[in-house]
């Protein structure tokens, strides 16, 4: 087997996977804002959307969390394989 470098391709230009997650949580927001209950409705109705916001806006930053732990091992690769 020969051992020649590895070539991966380098990420350049904005992290649009970031960005996406910041317009989905600005949009759980304006959603939140429409779903709001009136002063008629149930009173659980303001702790159920509320919940149901947080988690989702949690849910997102887990996921952009394993997106840069992501990125973070490609590099630590990237960098492993330019040494040998």
């Amino acid at each position: 087997m020969r051992n020649e470098p590895v070539k991966l391709p380098m990420q350049h230009g904005p992290d649009w996977k970031g960005i996406g997650y910041l317009v989905s949580i600005v949009s759980v927001f304006f959603l939140g804002s429409i779903a709001w209950p009136g002063p008629d409705e149930p009173k659980w109705h303001i702790l159920a959307l509320v919940v149901g916001m947080a988690t989702s806006i949690i849910g997102m930053g887990f996921r952009y969390k394993a997106h840069l732990d992501e990125q973070r091992e490609i590099k630590k690769a990237q960098a492993e394989a330019r040494r040998n």
